[in-house]
């Protein structure tokens, strides 16, 4: 059992996320206010003080802001849903480019004068939708204006490039706002409509540096930009995962990860001791020794290596099954599928799995598990239909598994369906009344439904409720886990502490606990040394715990420090174990990177952020 990892991406137990996920690596144990959406889309886990999701610099200062504007405009005159579409009269003002007085002054005001008419003449154009003339005007007056008057040739340049934008002639508008930035380097208006213009041309990594720097010279307060900021850093996320993924090097997770997963299965055959008589008599009298299986069996051998945790050599062995066709290839294919999907390998484990599952003469207990894992592999590729298709198949061919439910429960709450999910936690129950897992799973789905609702009797209940769990389950990490989140959500620091070191004491080699332990320290107390501590010490105890990598890259973008940042986000892009979540870590490494490059371009600083208890829900689009 592991201490649950906030639920980024939509993964269940049978799936196999980051080494940093809940129960046997994948608990579906999410944050009240989150929905069922890919994990690079989560911004904060329950009892986790940092933003988690994409970006999070952005997303952090736009709730910041909401909150503190209550909704209104930035003071300077721009409103968070700003269209940016009409002309102006006038660019942002730049430091220093006021008009000058002296003895030429009068001639060239003559000048601009006949310039400004030129602007004004092509503005009625353009409200008129006469591009094709506005444009002519603009020029005119770009031609007539001094050359000195750097804002007002800017805005000129500016009002061009919004009718070339309204011609959707793309290659103009950047230009044209090009040169509107080279006269007014932070002109917003020009930053952010060149910003689109790189959109439309696939400029990715240029939309995103101006997109960038907008949202930094607003303050994070104008939506549109937001959101055209996250479409990007997903568009690039999405982009370079594809190239890296399918190139990547199958990397075996910790082998506490692996004994987590297996935790989480209890019909589970594959991941049972060897029985008795798969072992020669020989090694029946050497207990603690290493086992020598009696059959020449491949699997048999794979299953040998898993309890000895030689977990390196178990595909090879499988396949040595399977090609030979011995009789235990349903169980190899399955075994071996496993496997692939622990070292991230969904496309190898697919056939496998479709073959157990189309196996009739097969054991159900087989057929059922490779449905649980398949549709937990389609949950992970966001496909939600596939998923709950090969579930409710494994609830109809099983009937009796419990883990079909336990794991479907996961599933039901990834996809905020918390009635049906705490249904069929209690028909896992009812099955097997032992499992503790199910009965906290259950009560952090009920505090969830309670605190969404903001139903504070029901919240009450569901705390009740997880301490009963832990009464009747003391052994149970997960129990503490997941009431250790809820309480630092209600803002009881000290006993939520107490929760996540009672998990360490059950689980001193489950680095995810260490790393929740050390945020809250960091929302608790503000203690920064104490948290970057528990955190370097699960690096230590799993140095493939890429939650680990994450939280510190996190950790340190909101402390300024981009170039660390862009180090353990890149640690922990070669630890993703799905395609889906290597594009969330490339979304915040290149959300990092932009900023230290528009940091170095113009002279800015993002406002340095501290760790307050921040819960965003998550919505399709931000």
């Amino acid at each position: 059992m592991a201490a649950s990892k906030p639920v980024e991406a939509a993964v269940v137990a049978a799936a196999v996320p980051s080494s940093g996920s809940g129960v046997g690596g994948g608990s579906a144990t999410t944050g009240p206010g989150t929905g069922g959406l890919p994990r690079w889309q989560l911004a904060l886990a329950v009892g986790a003080p940092l933003l988690l999701g994409a970006g999070a610099m952005y997303l952090w200062s736009r709730q910041r802001r909401r909150r503190e504007t209550g909704g209104r405009g930035n003071a300077g005159g721009l409103k968070r849903n700003s269209e940016r579409k009409t002309p102006e009269g006038r660019a942002s003002p730049a430091p220093g480019s006021g008009h000058p007085e002296g003895p030429g002054a009068h001639l060239e005001m003559n000048s601009l004068d006949r310039a400004q008419a030129a602007k004004n003449k092509g503005n009625k154009y353009f409200k008129a939708g006469k591009y094709e003339q506005a444009i002519q005007c603009y020029t005119e007056a770009i031609s007539l204006c001094p050359t000195e008057k750097n804002v007002d040739l800017s805005t000129f340049y500016q009002n061009r490039a919004a009718a070339f934008e309204q011609l959707q002639k793309w290659k103009e508008v950047a230009q044209d706002c090009t040169k509107a930035v080279e006269l007014n380097p932070k002109y917003v208006k020009a930053l952010f409509r060149r910003a689109k213009a790189h959109e439309k041309l696939d400029n990715k990594k240029e939309c995103l540096e101006d997109v960038t720097a907008v949202c930094i010279l607003e303050g994070f307060q104008n939506q549109q930009s937001m959101l055209l900021a996250d479409k990007v850093l997903k568009l690039l996320g999405k982009e370079k995962a594809k190239e890296k993924y399918k190139n990547r090097e199958p990397l075996m997770p910790s082998p506490q990860f692996i004994k987590s997963y297996f935790s989480s299965f209890t019909d589970d055959i594959i991941s049972q001791p060897m029985l008795k008589g798969e072992k020669s008599d020989e090694d029946k009298d050497k207990e603690g020794e290493a086992l020598e299986v009696k059959e020449n069996s491949g699997y048999l051998k794979a299953k040998q290596y898993m309890e000895e945790e030689n977990y390196d050599k178990i595909i090879s062995e499988c396949s040595k099954e399977i090609d030979a066709e011995g009789k235990y290839m349903a169980e190899a294919l399955l075994l071996r599928a496993t496997f692939y999907l622990l070292i991230g390998n969904a496309n190898a484990a697919k056939p496998d799995l479709d073959k157990v599952i189309s196996l009739k003469e097969a054991n159900v207990k087989l057929r059922a598990n490779a449905l649980i894992k398949r549709g937990s592999m389609y949950m992970q590729q966001q496909q939600p239909l596939l998923s709950t298709q090969d579930f409710n198949m494994a609830a109809d061919i099983d009937p009796q598994n419990a883990d079909v439910y336990h794991h479907r429960g996961q599933l039901k709450i990834l996809l905020d369906q918390v009635e049906e999910a705490v249904a069929d936690f209690d028909e896992c129950i009812r099955l097997r009344p032992e499992s503790a897992l199910a009965q906290a799973q259950k009560c952090f789905a009920l505090y969830r439904q309670a605190y969404t609702g903001n139903n504070s009797s029901q919240i009450q209940a569901a705390m009740k409720g997880f301490e009963e769990v832990i009464k009747k389950f003391p052994k149970c990490a997960e129990g503490y886990a997941l009431y250790a989140q809820a309480l630092t959500d209600q803002q009881q620091f000290g006993k939520a502490d107490e929760m996540y070191d009672k998990c360490i004491d059950l689980e001193p080699d489950n680095a995810t606990t260490y790393v929740h332990k050390g945020l809250l320290q960091l929302q608790w107390k503000q203690d920064l040394d104490r948290g970057l501590e528990l955190i370097s010490k699960a690096i230590e105890i799993d140095n493939k715990c890429d939650f680990a990598y994450e939280t510190m890259g996190t950790i340190e973008v909101q402390r300024g420090n981009m170039e660390k940042a862009i180090d353990m986000f890149n640690k922990a892009i070669n630890l993703a174990k799905s395609e889906m979540e290597m594009a969330h870590l490339y979304s915040l490494c290149d959300a990092a990177h932009a900023q230290t490059e528009v940091a170095k371009k113009y002279g800015l600083k993002p406002p340095t952020l501290w760790f307050s208890r921040t819960t965003l829900c998550r919505s399709k689009i931000f």
